[in-house]
């Protein structure tokens, strides 16, 4: 499983930095404004449904399902459910598109009932979303696709294809934007081709694992009834995380012209940490709790769950330390160019730190979740989604006024929090979750390494502050993250967390073993 969960973070990394250049792109030639934000909604509507319908609420339901009938029915049965599940979520894509494409300034004037005040601001928003939606039907076939890769343990060429969505979006806003009337159009066509792409180089993959999955025609079977019981559930139970992030946008829209902008790119370095771990958490760790229970091994699901969190805190709260120390210099050496100004670089740290508070917890309901999700039960979390969006909701109207910017943000931080504490609660009295006191020990101990570090980032930042120039910045910026790094990394050694020796020989070993 560490493997895995290294496989999927690596390629998951490497796409958020690739992320990282088109959102500097982005900020440069756009800037936080009026033309950003309406990009931004446009972006966030289609985003918003494949994290739903694709990587949320279906692959909730889907990998479980597909797990166990590769297990108990074969190769041959798991792929038959496959294609008739890939023909019922087309059919239900193809229609929500159109109806999309339709209503689109209906749906604006609920997700973005601040544009109203603007009408060029609206019309652009609502031109950008209609050509940016198609991507939903796209990405969330693509998601499918790369559900069952990742049921049949080919995680790595599940996660390296969303490589795409950050290459076509790079080639995009460079090369396309001189044909059209803004980079927001070029941006904009980008998203919808990076869908195409995405879901071309999954369903190669599967042919190349011998699992070619083409679509059937739509069909209620059993098997297909039960998934949609399950789904329809998970949408609120595996979507709150973007369903509060739409909230943040609507409230976003109301506040001053560039909020929105201002918190999404804040949340795009919050997204490196969340993504990488969340995804490579979630993705690993439900196919390996599913095989375990439906083997009828209790204890095995229940160690395999320790591990994962394990593995997240370790790397979770030193970058939650980082951030809140570094969130200034973070913001301006990434973004602060061109059409961003270094005024509008500080005031979006302060949106990135409201988000960090929360970070630890946006990633353990990743890692929680799947605990309901392998047991078949996606009514659970449903319970718990509906009380966090409505806190979210009660919370965002509360800090809009005094917080700005702030504001949307620390709710989600809020009711994240919230979120997992119930989730823990419910898994402890269905006896679903068993924390060792090993765990309980290991996560005391990176907690104390990560506050040190933080504090010792802090000192070194009130003697040697930012320099002015771009390149000696960026080299301090990298001198202060690898040497938070390094002190951390001495410090698990020192309070017996790893073995720092034990580490260099085995990789060491492994890579005398790979080059022989």
């Amino acid at each position: 499983m560490l493997r895995n969960f290294l496989t999927v973070g690596g390629w998951t990394m490497l796409s958020r930095i690739l992320g990282l250049i088109r959102d500097q792109l982005l900020a440069a030639f756009m800037g936080a404004g009026p033309l950003q934000d309406a990009y931004q909604v446009a972006f966030r509507l289609p985003n918003m449904f494949r994290r739903l319908f694709g990587e949320g609420a279906f692959n909730a339901a889907f990998v479980p399902m597909f797990s166990k009938v590769m297990v108990q029915d074969g190769r041959d049965e798991a792929r038959l459910f496959a294609r008739r599940a890939l023909g019922v979520m087309l059919a239900w894509l193809v229609f929500l598109c159109v109806l999309g494409e339709v209503f689109m300034p209906q749906v604006l004037r609920v997700i973005a009932p601040g544009f109203l005040q603007n009408g060029d601001r609206y019309d652009l928003a609502v031109s950008l979303s209609r050509i940016t939606f198609p991507y939903l039907v796209m990405i969330c076939a693509a998601a499918l696709l790369a559900g069952v890769l990742n049921g049949l343990h080919r995680f790595g060429v599940a996660s390296a294809a969303y490589l795409a969505f950050n290459v076509v979006g790079i080639l995009a806003i460079v090369g396309a934007s001189p044909f059209f009337p803004s980079v927001a159009y070029a941006a904009a066509w980008g998203v919808t081709a990076s869908g195409v792409v995405q879901l071309g180089l999954l369903a190669w993959a599967c042919e190349k694992a011998e699992f070619g999955l083409m679509p059937l025609w739509p069909q209620l079977t059993p098997r297909i009834r039960l998934l949609l019981r399950r789904m329809v559930p998970g949408l609120i139970g595996s979507g709150v995380g973007q369903i509060n992030l739409t909230v943040d946008t609507i409230i976003g829209t109301l506040l001053p012209a560039g909020s929105v902008s201002l918190m999404y790119f804040a949340d795009r370095i919050n997204q490196l940490p969340l993504g990488v771990l969340g995804a490579a958490a979630g993705t690993t760790l439900l196919p390996v709790l599913t095989r375990h229970l439906s083997a009828g091994d209790v204890q095995g699901a229940h160690t395999a769950q320790n591990r994962s969190i394990e593995y997240v805190v370790l790397l979770t709260l030193p970058a939650v330390a980082g951030l809140l120390v570094l969130a200034g210099p973070i913001m301006i050496v990434l973004f602060g160019h061109g059409s961003f100004t270094e005024h509008d670089a500080l005031l979006s740290a302060q949106s990135l730190r409201a988000y960090a508070v929360g970070l630890p917890a946006f990633i353990l309901v990743k890692v929680l979740s799947p605990a309901f999700f392998a047991r078949g039960d996606t009514r659970t979390p449903v319970y718990v989604g509906v009380g966090v969006l409505v806190l979210n909701f009660i919370l965002n109207l509360l800090f809009m006024k005094p917080l700005a910017h702030m504001g949307p943000p620390l709710a989600s931080s809020v009711t994240a929090c919230v979120n997992v504490a119930f989730l823990v609660v419910l898994l402890l009295r269905k006896n679903a979750l068993l924390v060792y006191g090993s765990t309980l020990s290991h996560m005391g101990r990176v907690g104390v390494a990560a506050l040190l570090m933080g504090l010792g980032l802090l000192g070194v930042e009130s003697f040697v502050s930012l320099p002015a120039i771009f390149v000696t910045r960026a080299l301090w910026l990298v001198g202060m993250v690898v040497g938070g790094a390094v002190f951390y990394a001495a410090l698990l050694h020192g309070l017996g967390v790893v073995n720092l020796s034990d580490v260099v020989v085995r990789i060491w070993g492994r890579l005398r073993r790979k080059v022989g």
